[in-house]
């Protein structure tokens, strides 16, 4: 991978002076990263800060990137990508389907079917896959890190799910439009709403459920507004969410050549699989939260999970379908996808 092997022009700061002597003093580059979570999500805590702290040490003191967690420097989750790519920030971590349909091609790993219960195997498939499949949609961005979360589970506020019957016109919400299709498939009704947004929607009962992982329920404190936390017999979810740390295409260019490599190097495969291990460990220790107060843990049966895949697989054809609109060969690239994440399943 480009960098991921190429990586994406607000807040570099390089005196004029050091670009003409090749010479940069302590903290002269300094790089706003934006993001929607609390600084106590595992996402900030255990992957993007980091993450952040290794270039930072990397560079000697030449490189200082400041985080901006909660939406801090202002706006909606959803606007995160066009910030990014404006400058109005250097770089950001945000979920991809917020720009809906800019990344058709690495959709491919939110399909039911790709993602198989380790994060780091289809971490690293997104990472193999990307000079040759999906480089091509990520304009004025170069993506630092790409990665999905552990699997959108069930979670709902006070019924038991056991059967696609039981979510017929149930309002569930989802954060992209393949979530959206696997709930249609499923009979359910679904509400597209960002992750900061949903206890409150939880709460005045907007839904009546969610698909969101397991690890964001303790910095949601999910476990206070539903009952049940459902998902397949050995750890299968309804599909997933795919995410990348991005940087400004002009803020890369203007970073000199050793920093960019600095980036490189901390941002290669071993990263990505990485970041999976970090979001299966919090998954574990979300449902933690949940069981201990009083939630109810439901894995489904072989024979109750069947019914929900039975149901579910339409929604690849549906895709295969909706990007062959945009020249894509979605049976090829869904294909490769399903082999190169089981190539790295341990």
């Amino acid at each position: 991978m480009k960098l991921m092997k190429n990586v994406s022009v607000a807040a570099v700061s390089i005196a004029v002076a050091a670009m003409f002597s090749g010479s940069v003093a302590a903290k002269e580059i300094t790089l706003k990263l934006h993001h929607f979570l609390s600084p106590k999500a595992p996402a900030h805590s255990k992957m993007i800060a980091p993450w952040a702290e290794r270039i930072e040490k990397a560079s000697n003191g030449r490189v200082k990137i400041e985080i901006f967690p909660s939406m801090s420097l202002g706006g909606k989750p959803p606007q995160l990508p066009r910030q990014v790519r404006d400058g109005v920030v250097d770089m950001a971590w945000f979920v991809n389907g917020y720009a809906a349909g800019l990344y058709p091609r690495t959709e491919v790993f939110e399909l039911p079917g790709v993602h198989q219960g380790q994060s780091a195997a289809t971490n690293r498939a997104m990472f193999e896959m990307y000079d040759e499949y999906l480089a091509k949609e990520y304009k004025g961005l170069v993506p630092l890190t790409l990665h999905v979360h552990g699997g959108g589970a069930l979670h709902m506020v006070d019924k038991e799910v056991r059967s696609p019957a039981d979510l017929k016109g149930v309002k569930i919400r989802i954060p992209s439009r393949t979530g959206a299709w696997v709930l249609e498939a499923l009979g359910a009704s679904p509400v597209k709403t960002s992750v900061p947004e949903l206890p409150l929607a939880l709460s005045k009962k907007v839904v009546d459920g969610a698909i969101i992982p397991f690890e964001i329920i303790p910095p949601l404190k999910i476990q206070e507004q539903t009952q049940y936390q459902i998902e397949g017999p050995t750890g299968q979810r309804f599909g997933t969410t795919t995410f990348q740390i991005a940087m400004n295409k002009d803020t890369w260019k203007n970073l000199p050549a050793d920093i960019q490599q600095i980036f490189k190097d901390n941002s290669g495969v071993e990263w990505h699989e990485e970041v999976g291990r970090i979001w299966d460990a919090s998954e574990k220790f979300g449902i933690g939260v949940a069981v201990k107060a009083g939630n109810t843990h439901v894995k489904l049966t072989e024979g109750e999970w069947a019914k929900f895949d039975a149901a579910m697989s339409p929604v690849v054809a549906r895709w295969i379908k909706e990007v062959a609109k945009k020249g894509i060969d979605g049976q090829k690239l869904y294909d490769t996808a399903v082999k190169t994440v089981n190539k790295h399943m341990k």
